[in-house]
């Protein structure tokens, strides 16, 4: 599942990019999967609805047996 997530995630990231920021896989477990936001994204007032309804909603809809995407550092 590791490898559907980066390529979901790598569709993504022009948008971050663009927006001085980027997303980097940290782990994928039992349908949790682990972000780590940097750059601009990682202090973004807006990097939770970033979270939430950019990153995981897409993997959500690729990648059924995602359950949710947590944030780490």
């Amino acid at each position: 599942m590791k490898e559907q997530v980066e390529e979901v995630l790598e569709t993504l990231r022009p948008m971050l990019i663009a927006d001085g920021g980027n997303v980097e896989l940290v782990d994928v477990d039992d349908g949790v999967v682990k972000v780590r936001l940097v750059g601009a994204c990682s202090s973004c007032s807006s990097s939770l609805m970033t979270l939430k309804m950019g990153i995981e909603r897409a993997l959500k809809k690729a990648i059924p047996l995602v359950r949710c995407v947590e944030q780490v550092e």
